[in-house]
């Protein structure tokens, strides 16, 4: 477990590195900096502990057996569920589903949800800053029903056009909105409350992509009163391949099963099925049980820690690691606060972001990337999943970084450096 907080200093978030082996190691001969946590987090050792306390000593399946092992670890599966209720706030643990992430999350809403309530004709709201999860399963399912994908425009300051959305919504038959919280390119926080409030003027739901923002953000889902939220474990300091949907229960009890098989059916005849109750009708076969437990001692983990605590340390990180890249030459900054000027900082705070895009005017982004890493920093570099996007910005890729609450000003520091010598090399 994380040691107390210490108000005032971050002396806790350095004492916190040590729950994480990976960040003690080199590579090249350097020492790791990790900062490509928008793609994956490290994992604290407790996680990792759960897992191999799990498969060594409760391993068994969940929900079918009256063995000992079987009911241990089906407590400990439901268990889960109601700590990821709890987590973001939901009303019951009916309103949860475990999936493999984010992506799948989002494919099964759009199989469930476009079966139950769209018809040809109908529209499909995303948005210009979507990661390719939350534009192809919309895609398909247009192509599948006849559907038409309407996209709300990205603004020169990195930010979605909120008028263009509402006519979107007053012009077309929409059915549904699909939406990021943060965007894992740029870092832009969307206004996401103001956003579901104009849809459901409009009697339209809302699902938002929490992927990136969970584990930056306390999540409310019932004050924001979004119909959906989907995000993964891994990116919250869990293991992968475990996920979750949250979802209404009035539009869960209407939508279809996702998948066919065992743990979703209440009664199979050759003539007949009819399916469980939720959550389990859209939980097909034996559910990554040792996963769902993990994922819980991450999100205890966090909670231990303090979200509000991680958001403070991460946005004054941030704000340097800004201000840093800012001294860099011929470097272009892509996100809210590079279109406004420098000295603001204070007044647009709430644009400060842990991710943080960004090119090197000479240089490619995957050479710039990989001689990075030569120096022992892990950063992205491509298209992030995001080529629409990357249009919009007139680019084929970006280099990306991405701080977690174990990163630190002297990891910073040492990106910038490294930037620096690289551009010595040409």
């Amino acid at each position: 477990m994380p040691l107390p907080c210490m108000e005032g200093s971050i002396y806790h978030f350095i004492m916190n590195r040590n729950d994480f082996p990976i960040l003690s190691r080199t590579v090249y001969g350097k020492p790791l900096v990790y900062l490509d946590n928008a793609a994956t987090t490290q994992k604290p050792r407790c996680v990792v502990e759960a897992i191999s306390e799990e498969y060594y000593n409760v391993n068994a399946n969940v929900h079918r057996g009256v063995h000992f092992l079987s009911q241990q670890a089906t407590d400990l599966h439901e268990s889960a569920r109601e700590t990821v209720r709890a987590f973001i706030n939901a009303r019951k643990t009916e309103e949860i589903i475990f999936t493999r992430g984010t992506t799948e999350s989002i494919n099964l809403l759009a199989f469930s949800f476009g079966e139950a309530f769209c018809h040809e004709g109908d529209e499909i709201i995303v948005s210009t800053m979507e990661h390719h999860s939350n534009i192809v399963p919309w895609q398909m399912l247009c192509e599948r029903k006849g559907l038409k994908l309407r996209v709300i425009p990205m603004k020169d300051d990195y930010t979605l056009d909120l008028e263009a959305f509402e006519r979107l919504l007053s012009e077309s038959s929409v059915r549904l909105v699909c939406v990021t919280h943060m965007s894992n390119v740029l870092g832009t926080v969307n206004p996401i409350k103001e956003m579901i409030e104009k849809a459901h003027a409009y009697g339209v739901p809302v699902l938002v992509d929490g992927a990136q923002s969970t584990p930056h953000i306390p999540i409310d889902v019932q004050a924001l009163d979004c119909d959906f939220f989907a995000f993964s474990g891994h990116k919250i300091y869990g293991p992968t391949g475990i996920g979750v949907l949250y979802g209404k229960a009035e539009y869960l009890e209407r939508m279809p099963p996702y998948q066919g098989g065992g743990e979703m059916i209440n009664k199979v005849t050759f003539e007949h099925t009819t399916y469980n109750s939720l959550p389990y009708k859209f939980e097909a076969g034996t559910p990554d049980y040792v996963g769902s437990h993990a994922l819980a001692v991450a999100l205890d983990y966090i909670s231990n820690i303090g979200l509000e605590k991680i958001q403070a340390h991460e946005h004054e990180l941030g704000q340097y690691a800004y201000q840093q890249l800012c001294q860099i030459a011929n470097i272009e900054i892509y996100g809210p606060l590079s279109a406004v000027h420098s000295s603001l900082f204070t007044l647009h705070s709430s644009l400060l972001s842990p991710v943080l895009s960004f090119n090197i005017r000479g240089i490619h982004h995957f050479d710039l990337g990989t001689l990075l890493d030569r120096l022992g920093i892990a950063v992205r570099t491509g298209h992030h999943c995001a080529e629409p996007l990357m249009h919009r910005l007139g680019v084929e890729g970006t280099v990306r970084a991405s701080l977690s609450f174990y990163n630190t000003k002297e990891e910073i520091d040492s990106l910038v450096a490294a930037i620096r010598r690289v551009q010595q090399m040409f």
